[in-house]
């Protein structure tokens, strides 16, 4: 199949049939800033310890909706969020966290 290339004139833009629009989508990567490598809370002190006891510092972890914080927001390293993960299921499941958020109103 033949694409097509023609251009067509629409008031003072140019724009062409087989463009996808890639300058607009260019400029919005250029804007993004760069995010800060966060550090392991957990790895930097050594004397917190996850444990599905220890239900205030695991109601931080979850959202609004009771969801698990993905570690991307939290900047926990891949052997804490196991760990948290782990230990917030066990509390969910013993019933010291809420599976599921109050209903939002």
């Amino acid at each position: 199949m033949k694409k097509f290339t023609e251009k067509k004139e629409y008031g003072s833009k140019k724009f062409s049939s087989n463009s996808r629009g890639g300058d607009k989508f260019s400029s919005k990567r250029e804007d993004k800033t760069l995010l800060t490598k966060r550090n392991c809370r957990f790895c930097e002190s050594k004397d917190i310890y996850i444990d599905f006891k220890d239900e205030k510092r695991l109601i931080r972890l979850l959202n609004e909706q009771g969801k698990i914080t993905p570690k991307r927001i939290t900047g926990t390293c891949a052997k804490h969020q196991r760990m948290l993960v782990r230990s917030i299921k066990r509390a969910r499941y013993i019933a010291l966290l809420p599976f599921v958020a109050e209903a939002v109103k």
